[in-house]
């Protein structure tokens, strides 16, 4: 039985290779007649052009790269305005609030010494020139009839510390009928 369908396979195979072969012959002898005057041409490769050898000569040079070129040049002492504030001195309470947080409530005059009434989260604090408040080491320089005037010291975009002034204004309250 084996030896049957192998002999089928084999002469359906060369009844097949038969048949192809001579379906596709006019194809097969156009495709050589239309390519026999052809011939394969591959351009030439452009010419390499040498290139002029420099020399480096940046490396004496500064490497932009480097971390000391991206942070600032450090000013020399005595550079600057020469304000800066005093860290070590002893921190007023007023002074862990922010300036706009803090009310100008009322005045207490006694002879020439003027003082203000300052509140700050409903506690009342009395104070006079020379006081520190605010979070920007401000502090008092005068005590008008309707504001009282600061110093306050902060760093600009370069980190040098300059004065600025504020003031801080007396909040008038209308009278309840």
């Amino acid at each position: 039985m084996m030896r049957i369908v192998l002999t089928l396979t084999v002469l359906a195979s060369l009844a097949l290779s038969a048949c192809s072969s001579e379906e596709h012959q006019d194809i097969k002898l156009w495709m050589n007649e239309v390519t026999k005057d052809m011939k394969g041409r591959v351009p030439p490769l452009p010419e390499i052009k040498p290139f002029p050898i420099v020399s480096y000569e940046a490396a004496d040079l500064m490497d932009p790269f480097n971390p000391a070129k991206i942070e600032p040049e450090k000013k020399p002492e005595g550079g600057g305005s020469g304000v800066k504030p005093d860290f070590n001195r002893f921190k007023e309470p007023l002074e862990a609030y922010a300036l706009d947080s803090l009310k100008l409530t009322g005045l207490i005059q006694n002879g020439r010494m003027r003082n203000a009434i300052i509140m700050a989260d409903k506690m009342i604090y009395v104070v006079k020139i020379g006081n520190y408040m605010g979070q920007n080491f401000g502090i008092i320089t005068d005590i008008t009839a309707s504001e009282v005037q600061l110093r306050e010291q902060v760093q600009d975009a370069s980190g040098d510390w300059v004065e600025r002034t504020s003031t801080l204004q007396l909040l008038e309250q209308e009278m309840k009928k």
